[in-house]
């Protein structure tokens, strides 16, 4: 990868987005909880969750991911908690739509992860931008009892 390329992926909106990672660290009461893990890369995340009628009350995650995956889980907890599982599905399906070429970014209040449309060219970072997304739809899973 060359410098530009690489200045063009770690961007600074990226870079900013890794310095304000909402909602960082663990849940001593949780309904849910779920560690993801690239083998690629070795990034991992781990969510721990409360839910209430359907929607997420409490979140909390741990992440130990590339400046990708730490933009991905920062836009991810600034607007998780309100949410319901499906909101959070078709999001990170838009996502990884958006990471392959065939959709755009999803809306708000999830639109800044349009930051993360320079990796498209770079397969192997997907699996590290999806982490926390795929953690917290099995934290939901695990949950609603069906995990």
């Amino acid at each position: 990868m060359s410098d530009s390329d690489m200045m063009q992926l770690y961007s600074r909106r990226i870079l900013a987005l890794t310095t304000t990672i909402p909602h960082q660290g663990r849940l001593e009461v949780f309904d849910g909880t779920a560690m993801r893990r690239s083998p690629q890369c070795g990034s991992s995340v781990t969510v721990f969750l409360t839910q209430r009628d359907g929607r997420i009350t409490d979140f909390a995650q741990e992440i130990r991911a590339c400046a990708l995956g730490q933009a991905s889980a920062s836009v991810l907890g600034s607007a998780v908690i309100g949410r319901s599982r499906n909101e959070i599905a078709e999001t990170r399906d838009r996502l990884h739509a958006m990471l392959k070429q065939a959709g755009d970014p999803p809306a708000a209040p999830f639109a800044e992860l349009e930051s993360l449309m320079p990796a498209r060219d770079y397969p192997n970072r997907h699996a590290s931008i999806l982490l926390a997304w795929d953690a917290t739809l099995e934290a939901l899973d695990q949950a609603n009892g069906s995990a």
